[in-house]
């Protein structure tokens, strides 16, 4: 396997890549679905919603927090999650032009 060369891209293109890496289990995805419909929710509810262990969930949630997906916060003797709109805004900033590509698509 050939060495990354993360290094020849941009900043912001390494970010968003980052950001893609980490959606891409189901399980994470599933998170992101439940926190844009609750704003915010501790571990113990995520794992009453999702149909896998505590230490998996933990381990996702580690994972998206990494990728600057979530942030969390402590409430009581709980980690509230919630979304990091910092960084989601630079992956819609990605993803919305492609959903807005409208120009006709000559290939090959």
């Amino acid at each position: 396997m050939g060495a990354s060369k993360s290094s020849a891209f941009t900043k912001k293109q390494n970010e968003i890549a980052n950001i893609a890496k980490a959606l891409s289990h189901p399980a994470r995805v599933s998170i992101v679905q439940l926190l844009l419909k609750k704003e915010s929710c501790v571990c113990g509810t995520i794992v009453d919603e999702l149909p896998l262990a505590q230490a998996t969930i933990s381990q996702h949630l580690k994972e998206l927090k990494l990728a600057g997906i979530i942030k969390g916060s402590i409430e009581g003797n709980s980690l509230c999650y919630c979304l990091d709109q910092k960084n989601l805004k630079l992956l819609s900033e990605f993803i919305l032009p492609l959903l807005h590509y409208t120009s006709p698509i000559k290939c090959c």
